[in-house]
């Protein structure tokens, strides 16, 4: 069996010495593509692979019909809307993700852009603290759990709500849990966002949400760039002086958003929430282990598709 991790922007060598630990150790090859610069060198790479490990590399139809022999395609993080699930279920291919082995990485970055909020981007002029304000936590899955715990150091107030996730399971980590997204952004001062990019999700984050949050609010997104209707954000953050907007996914509207909102929006240049050595060690070594797990004894504990 071969196994190939293609990875335009690689894994550290660390991870990817636990990756060949993993797979080797299985008795099975591993290939890598790293650094590739045309899609054609990954759709020749695929021709004879059983199992792929990516990280943001797109694997389309094209890809999957390149990769005849291909079982099981694993991305090495929690999102996964790089690979067409559709296409992968039609040609019998199994996609996992590595859920929680970024989480702790993602929480910790909500809390560096907020402390850099409420201090107004560090220009010198007096902010507020973290202390006694109203956080939600809109999501409650691997990284909402470690954005709660991290929120308890600060004395923050913290509230959640999850269409999925039962209200004693978010209870029971001293957290109020809300009957709706409405009522999350009425009470908080503070929203943090860990939704994924689902055709219900896409651009639901609107102006009617957000328009009741308190005076002061901050919206804080580490999830994805889509579920965020940006002409709706734009135009309530002209209307509302108070609201800031940070983020590590760049909006298509960056430009605008810099322009109109000086002190009040801030974006990284590109999505940093799961980038960090840990994260990066622990997705990969994940990855490489649930691949054995498959092709072994046929564990689809991770399976995303159909």
């Amino acid at each position: 069996m071969k196994v190939l991790v293609a990875t335009e922007k690689p894994f550290a060598k660390i991870a990817v010495d636990g990756i060949k630990k993993e797979i080797e150790g299985a008795g099975f090859e591993l290939a890598l593509l790293e650094k590739y610069t045309d899609k054609a060198q990954l759709l020749d790479a695929v021709k004879d692979a059983n199992a792929i490990i990516i990280r943001s590399d797109i694997i389309d139809a094209e890809v999957l019909e390149a990769a005849k022999e291909l079982k099981i395609v694993v991305r090495a993080g929690a999102g996964y809307d790089n690979v067409d699930l559709n296409a992968a279920t039609a040609h019998g291919v199994c996609v996992m993700n590595t859920p929680g082995q970024n989480s702790n990485a993602v929480a910790e970055l909500v809390f560096g852009l907020l402390v850099y909020a409420v201090r107004n981007f560090y220009n010198g002029t007096s902010g507020t603290e973290l202390m006694g304000k109203k956080l939600g936590i809109h999501a409650y899955g691997n990284v909402g759990r470690n954005v709660a715990r991290i929120a308890k150091g600060f004395g923050m107030e913290l509230y959640a709500y999850d269409a999925f996730c039962p209200k004693d399971v978010i209870e029971k980590d001293g957290v109020k849990a809300v009957d709706s997204a409405e009522e999350l952004y009425k009470i908080c001062n503070i929203v943090s966002l860990h939704i994924p990019a689902t055709a219900e999700t896409k651009n639901s984050i609107n102006c009617d949400l957000l328009k009741n949050m308190p005076k002061g609010a901050i919206l804080v997104n580490t999830a994805r760039k889509e579920v965020i209707n940006e002409d709706e954000l734009i135009q309530l953050m002209e209307e509302r002086p108070d609201f800031k907007y940070i983020t590590d996914i760049m909006p298509a509207a960056n430009a605008k958003f810099t322009e109109l909102f000086a002190g009040r929006y801030f974006s990284t240049p590109k999505k940093m929430g799961a980038q960090t050595a840990e994260a990066n060690i622990n997705a990969g070594i994940a990855a490489a282990k649930q691949i054995v797990g498959f092709l072994k004894e046929g564990c689809e504990k991770f399976r995303v598709n159909k």
